[in-house]
């Protein structure tokens, strides 16, 4: 059975921190494509930032300098790192798992509440 796990979110003032982890089991978690996305009320799903499996790095225009994805293979975990968060940061927070050799094997989390506010 395939879980992804996140924890760390929470409210958050304006240019603060947070940092966000997702526990991922039941997958090759090395062989995956992770990857953070959001949800903002109203709004659909978009991706945040991902990484291979070889650690190659994208991210949306908006969290460049200020979001970094990170993945430790031991843990079966990847991390998101946000600074200078802002208000328009506000979303549930979705970890995404992807099998690049197979697209029907595509896994999400439950979601994890991001509150910027002051």
């Amino acid at each position: 059975q395939v879980q992804l796990v996140e924890s760390g979110g929470g409210l958050v003032q304006p240019g603060g921190s947070l940092r966000l982890s997702c526990a991922a089991s039941g997958i090759a978690f090395s062989s995956y494509t992770m990857g953070w996305y959001h949800q903002a009320p109203g709004n659909q799903r978009e991706v945040v930032a991902t990484i291979t499996r070889s650690g190659n790095t994208n991210y949306t225009e908006s969290v460049k300098g200020r979001f970094t994805i990170s993945r430790d293979n031991p843990k079966n975990t990847v991390y998101l790192q946000m600074n200078s968060l802002k208000p328009e940061d506000t979303a549930v927070y979705y970890c995404n798992a992807r099998c690049p050799f197979n697209s029907r094997w595509n896994y999400w989390g439950q979601g994890t509440q991001v509150t910027v506010s002051s």
